[in-house]
C-alpha cells in the first residue's frame, strides 16, 4: 500500500472520532502544556519580532496560554495586541498572564480563526505558532487571516517539520516514532509538514514578498533532554494516545513498547540531543 493511500485509509478510520473531538491533536494535557510553557516570544517568534514596533495592532491567532502573546504585546506597547484561540481554557490562561505581566494592552477572545470576529483591514500584523500544522483547511485560515490584515500589513506563521525533527543517537528507532505521530497528526486532517509548505501556501492564498526561514527547539543541555524524555513518555505513550495509535493501526502495542525503551536509553546516553525542526515565514497582504 502507498503512504497516500495508507494516509487516505487512516483519514477515513479516524473521521467519526474527529467528527465528535477536537481536531487539535495535541489536547491540553498538563504534559502538553508545559511544552507551551517554555515557548516565549524570543524563542518562537524571532522572526517577527524585527518587524514590530511599539503602536500596531497585532493578532496571535491560535494564541494559546498566552506565553509568546504577552511578548508581543509588549513589543507593540501602547498598541493593541488580541489573541483568539478555540479552547476557553486556553484564554483563562492568557488572560492571567497578561494581567499578572501588567500587560493592559492585551485582549483575548474565544473564537474561531476561519471565522474571525473582527472588522476588515484591522490589523497590522498577525503571528501563529504550530497553528496552521493542526488546521484542516489552510487556505480557509489564511483567507480569513488576510481579511483583516489591512493593505501592507504581514502575516508570520512558525510550524513544524516533523520528518525533519530528531532524537540523537538513535535516530534508526525513532524515526519510526515520528512517522507514526505524523500519521496521527494528518490523520486528525492536520499537516505534519506545514513547516516545509509553508511559503507555497501563503503563495496560493495571495499574499507577496515571501521571506521564508527555519529554526529547531533544541534539547541539549541535560535538563532539557530530562525535559523532553518526560513530556514524549507522558503525552506520546499516554493511554490516551497509544490507544489511538493501537485502534487505527498505525503501530502495535509492541513497537510502543519497544519504542519506549529506546526512549529511555536515548536519555540515559551523555550525548543524548533532540530537535523539533520549524519552518517560518514572513508575508505580505498586496
Amino acid at each position: 500500500m502507498s503512504d497516500k493511500q495508507l494516509a487516505i485509509r487512516e483519514r477515513a478510520a479516524m473521521s467519526d472520532q474527529a467528527s465528535q473531538e477536537s481536531t487539535y491533536t495535541m489536547g491540553y494535557s498538563d504534559d502538553f502544556q508545559q511544552l507551551l510553557d517554555r515557548r516565549s516570544v524570543h524563542t518562537a517568534a524571532a522572526h517577527l519580532l524585527p518587524h514590530l514596533k511599539p503602536g500596531l495592532r497585532v493578532l496571535d491567532f491560535g494564541c494559546g496560554p498566552g506565553t509568546i502573546s504577552v511578548g508581543l504585546a509588549q513589543a507593540i506597547d501602547p498598541g493593541e495586541l488580541h489573541g483568539i484561540d478555540m479552547e476557553a481554557s486556553q484564554i483563562d490562561l492568557a488572560r492571567a498572564a497578561a494581567q499578572a505581566g501588567g500587560h493592559t494592552n492585551a485582549t483575548f477572545h474565544v473564537g474561531d480563526i476561519t471565522d474571525l470576529p473582527f472588522d476588515d483591514d484591522s490589523f497590522d500584523a498577525a503571528h501563529c505558532h504550530a497553528v496552521l500544522m493542526h488546521v484542516p483547511d489552510t487556505q480557509a485560515a489564511l483567507a480569513e487571516i488576510k481579511r483583516v490584515l489591512k493593505p501592507g500589513g504581514i502575516v508570520a506563521s512558525r510550524e513544524s517539520s516533523i520528518s525533519s525533527s530528531f532524537l540523537h543517537p538513535g535516530e534508526e528507532e525513532s524515526v519510526h516514532a515520528w512517522t507514526t505521530f505524523a500519521r496521527l497528526l494528518a490523520g486528525n486532517g492536520g499537516h505534519p509538514e506545514m513547516g516545509r509548505e509553508l511559503k507555497t501556501h501563503l503563495m496560493d492564498a495571495g499574499f507577496s514578498n515571501i521571506q521564508a526561514s527555519g529554526s529547531f527547539d533544541y534539547f541539549g543541555a541535560t535538563e532539557d533532554v530530562a525535559f523532553f524524555h518526560g513530556f514524549i513518555n507522558d503525552w506520546f505513550f499516554s493511554p490516551k494516545v497509544t490507544a489511538a495509535i493501537v485502534q487505527f493501526g498505525l503501530a502495535s502495542q509492541q513497537q510502543l513498547d519497544d519504542w519506549r525503551a529506546r526512549i529511555d536509553e536515548w536519555k540515559a546516553n551523555p550525548g543524548a540531543v533532540g530537535a523539533i525542526a520549524f519552518g517560518e515565514a514572513i508575508a505580505y497582504k498586496p
